[in-house]
């Protein structure tokens, strides 16, 4: 007979994930944008390659749920609900998202390295696209300037992130039960 319901092992992956998520929040560079550089998609494509979408979605989902209930988990050792609801609070809702979409993909279609690049870029872009229309209605921005501002200067890093977190999902996935 199988056993259905939340196993110890979820609960210690979907932890292992927030916790990756946060301390990637912290490994910051500020930029005079008001907007970061930082690790957190890196740990959300890693976590979606990994843990699938369930464990990943969950992760993200607890993530924002601590930050929001005052932890200083965000970016900046950030917390509440202002740093959700701000400008940037888009592109944290969006890393659900992403792992909800990249998870997905992977568990669909597989872990082969230039499938994990794909399926990471897709989340991304989903990613990018809700936090971009977000900070067009937070700042009242035009198109341009959100692109300007939001992810034209972020794509190089994206890429380098999304070849690490591909790397090591590739490497790593066969310790993962």
């Amino acid at each position: 007979m199988k056993k259905s319901g939340i196993k110890t092992l979820d609960i210690c992956y979907v932890a292992l994930g927030t916790a990756l998520i946060t301390v990637c929040a912290w490994l910051a560079i500020p930029t005079p944008m008001d907007i970061s550089f930082t690790m957190q998609t890196f740990a959300v494509c890693l976590c979606a390659g990994l843990l699938g979408w369930k464990r990943s979605t969950v992760s993200v989902i607890v993530y924002i749920l601590l930050g929001m209930v005052g932890l200083p988990i965000f970016t900046g050792f950030k917390s509440g609900v202002a740093a959700i609801t701000g400008p940037t609070g888009g592109y944290i809702v969006g890393f659900v998202l992403t792992a909800l979409i990249t998870g997905a993909l992977v568990q669909k279609f597989g872990h082969k390295f230039w499938q994990l690049i794909l399926f990471m870029v897709i989340g991304l872009t989903v990613c990018y696209a809700f936090g971009t229309v977000w900070f067009i209605i937070a700042y009242k921005a035009t198109l341009k300037a959100a692109l300007a501002t939001c992810v034209v200067p972020f794509l190089l890093p994206e890429c380098g992130k999304i070849l690490l977190a591909a790397l090591l999902t590739n490497r790593l996935i066969r310790f993962v039960k």
